[in-house]
Formats: structure tokens, sequence, C-alpha cells
């Protein structure tokens, strides 16, 4: 092997290296960029092939790789946003389902509320606000990503700040606390138990419930503890086949499940807690979200 081959060999393997460390957080940043899994692996695999093909020496590869994977996602996120526009029904970011053990979905608080609430803001907003506030990502640093002035980043970020602030949580509940309360309200909803529903969901609770125009799903968020109560009594009186538990999880950062409704359609259901009760209900059933998601695995309980 020549000299000039055994570098560049020797360049591929330190890229490997360098790009192999970085990849997990890289995802969580597409993730939390684009709302969907799929597209966030796609744009840390165009990542990855950017980033083998460059020739020069790169002093900090996690400012470089950062910047080149969240160009991409703001390239995506303008068709994204197209396409939220004509979307049936209300929209929910696909799933991250992660096992009651795991805290990566918790080490940044973007939990589905805190992603609901980022979608109102514009690509750069978003992008400095994950960046510097999340992220933990130096202000010259984000500036140099988002090709802006630092002065700027700091008020796009400041401007994030405060349009999100109510969505970022401000509460704790303890995982064995907020499984149980998981499988009570599968159990409640699967049975219909007014008294149950009524003591579990809080009087101003909100049901998101994201068919994609696929399934069958609400095609307005559902507000109020009274008319939440109504519709799951309701569905449980029509259907013939009660739903099905199949593992309970920590969904987007939040507690919840993987079930199979009373027609067999899979479907995540994540929940957000306050003062021990559900005052947000996040139903994810359109089909196109739910590729990922471990339909064979079950935790052997039931609720």
């Amino acid at each position: 092997m020549t000299d000039e081959a055994s570098a560049d060999a020797s360049l591929s393997d330190q890229r490997i290296v360098e790009f192999t460390r970085e990849r997990k957080r890289l995802l969580r940043l597409s993730y939390r960029m684009l709302g969907s899994i799929t597209e966030a692996e796609d744009v840390v695999q165009d990542a990855w092939l950017r980033w083998m093909r460059v020739k020069d020496e790169v002093r900090t590869p996690t400012a470089y790789l950062t910047r080149i994977v969240t160009r991409l996602c703001l390239d995506r996120m303008k068709s994204a946003r197209v396409q939220r526009e004509i979307y049936v029904g209300p929209w929910l970011p696909e799933p991250l389902v992660e096992s009651l053990d795991a805290c990566e979905a918790t080490t940044d608080d973007v939990t589905v509320t805190l992603m609901l609430a980022l979608e109102r803001l514009s690509p750069l907003e978003r992008a400095a606000f994950l960046l510097y506030d999340v992220f933990d990502v130096a202000l010259t640093e984000v500036a140099a990503v988002l090709d802006r002035e630092p002065a700027a980043v700091r008020q796009l970020a400041s401007r994030a700040r405060k349009n999100v602030q109510n969505a970022r949580p401000r509460y704790s509940v303890g995982a064995t606390e907020a499984d149980g309360i998981a499988r009570a309200f599968f159990a409640a909803s699967r049975d219909g138990d007014v008294t149950a529903l009524s003591a579990l969901l809080a009087r101003d609770v909100e049901i998101h419930s994201d068919g994609g125009g696929k399934v069958l799903a609400f095609r307005e968020v559902i507000r109020g503890r009274e008319r939440a109560v109504r519709l799951f009594v309701s569905a449980h009186r029509k259907s013939m086949t009660p739903p099905t538990l199949l593992r309970t999880a920590i969904i987007n950062g939040l507690a919840g499940y993987v079930s199979l409704d009373s027609k067999g359609v899979l479907q995540t259901t994540a929940l957000g807690i306050r003062d021990d009760k559900i005052f947000a209900i996040y139903m994810v059933k359109n089909p196109d979200k739910l590729t990922h998601v471990d339909v064979h695995h079950r935790d052997g309980s039931s609720a």
C-alpha cells in the first residue's frame, strides 16, 4: 500500500470513529427538528455520505456534523410545512417508543407536548431553540450553523423560548406512578368506566388523535373531561372486541402504551400527566408513522 493510500485509509477510519461517536446525538437532533424518525434517519444517512467525502482536516467534528444535519433538516422542513397544511386531522410526531427503564427519551425534556409547541415556530426559531437551549451548543457555533450573527440567534432563541415556555415540563411523575396511571387509563377506556375515567382525567384534558386520513381517528382535538368521557364510553359500547394492551412504554418522553384497538389497528398512546391527572392524550394511529414500532414485543402483564 502506498503512503497516500495508507493515509486515505487512516482518514477514513478516523471519519468512521468520529461519526459513530456523534450518530446518536445527530439522530436526536434530526428527530426533534423534523418530528419523523424515518426522515431523521434519512438525514443522518445523507450527512454520513457527505462526511465521508470531506477531504480536509476537521478540527471540531461535532460542530461540523451539527451544521450539516441542521441545514439538511431546514431544507426538509420547507416541504414538510406545506404537507402539514393539507394533513387530514391533528398532526402528531412519529412516536419515539422507549422501554420504561430507558432515560434517553427524557434527558432533554423534549416531550410530544413541547414538539407540538415547536411546530408553531419558524424553522430558524426551532433550530435556534433546540441547538442553544436543548443541546447546549455555544451561541457562536449556533450562529455559524444558521449563518446568522450571534445577536440575531440570541433573539431567535429568546422568541422561541417565550412561545414554548408553557409546554416545557414543570412537573415530574415517578416512573412507577406514571406506569400505573397509564395502565389504569387503558383499563378505564377499554371498559368504558365513567367513574375511573372521571377520576383520571383533568377537567381541561385534550385528546389529539392522528390517523392521517388512513384510519379512523378524531378529525379535531377533543377538549374537556365530560366530552372525553362520553367518547370513550361510546367507543366501548360500539366495539365488539375490546382493545389489547401490548405493553406500556415511554413515548416521546411521556408515560404511555402500545396497543391494538377493537379493530386490531395498531396505535400508540402518550399521556401528559400533571398532579396525578391526565391533561393530554396523544394517540397515533397513522400506519405510516408506526412502521418502526415492534408489535410482537409484549410485556406479559395485563391492565
